[in-house]
């Protein structure tokens, strides 16, 4: 599997290209591919041919937003596994960062092999979508409900979940997702995959989706000092997949399969779809 993000110029903590970049020969964009020089950083001006082609191979045909975001640079709303709660299991997924500077500073991590997804490809998740932000500096609210209140990111009311702190922590966490008023806004509803091409190991809202809470939800950080607040979503916040499909999301399986998971899906299967190697048994109605 892809690594989540390739080192930057400075090294693995350094913002770098992603997964994208990295499967461009894979999809018939060799010429795209060739066009990138990696020992750059992904917003230096010999790379703006790639930084600002638009392809659709990155867009979900639903997809009703498909502005430009920031300065040109091109948009994309799939996005890569990168795990089940981080409350029960950071980096639990299939795209993951090379490096880990959050949890346990400097560890390695991805890229994934094919080996180590022991719940078995069929049962783990690879891709999904989740809706991108709005351009310029919009105020994206959760009152009018719908896909506006997707786009943006937005901070739980309740506790924080550290890192490995268990199911507890991690639904108390929810909790304070899902007591967000219809008064709540996300000032900046404008960075929800603004960046086609720029990885970086912490920062899920450009190009991953977390198996936390269920398809279609908000996109909920967490409150106070548990996660750096400079992140927006973070490898311990909350970065569903969302669509404008009705009732659910579509989700790329590890051994190349597309599911419909609905929105209802039981938290507990979510969550084990997300994980390479939680040793789930997850049957087959379950999702």
């Amino acid at each position: 599997m892809p690594a989540q993000n390739m080192p930057g110029p400075g090294g693995p903590s350094d913002w770098g290209f992603n997964w994208y970049s990295a499967i461009l020969p894979q999809i018939e964009q060799q010429a795209m591919f060739n066009s990138i020089n990696f020992s750059s950083g992904p917003w230096d001006v010999g790379n703006t041919t790639a930084a600002y082609s638009q392809l659709a191979t990155w867009m979900c045909p639903s997809e009703s937003q498909t502005q430009r975001i920031y300065l040109g640079y091109s948009v994309a709303n799939y996005v890569g596994n990168y795990g089940g709660p981080g409350a029960i299991a950071p980096y639990s997924g299939t795209i993951i960062p090379t490096i880990d500077l959050e949890v346990n500073a400097n560890s390695k991590l991805g890229p994934v092999k094919i080996a180590s997804i022991t719940d078995g490809t069929s049962n783990t998740s690879l891709f999904s979508e989740r809706l991108i932000g709005l351009p310029g500096t919009q105020t994206v609210g959760l009152s009018p409900s719908g896909a506006n209140g997707k786009r943006g990111i937005f901070t739980s009311t309740g506790q924080g979940a550290a890192a490995n702190s268990g199911q507890a922590a991690a639904m108390a966490f929810i909790a304070g997702c899902k007591s967000l008023t219809s008064t709540s806004t996300d000032p900046n509803g404008n960075i929800i995959g603004e960046y086609a091409f720029v990885g970086y190991p912490m920062h899920l809202c450009f190009t991953s989706f977390t198996h936390y809470l269920g398809p279609n939800s908000v996109s909920c950080e967490q409150p106070g000092s548990t996660e750096a607040s400079w992140l927006g979503i973070g490898p311990l916040s909350s970065a569903p997949a969302t669509s404008n499909h009705s009732g659910g999301v579509n989700v790329a399986m590890s051994d190349g399969s597309v599911r419909f998971i609905k929105d209802t899906v039981n938290l507990q299967a979510w969550w084990a779809l997300g994980s390479r190697n939680g040793g789930e048994v997850i049957s087959s109605d379950a999702f």
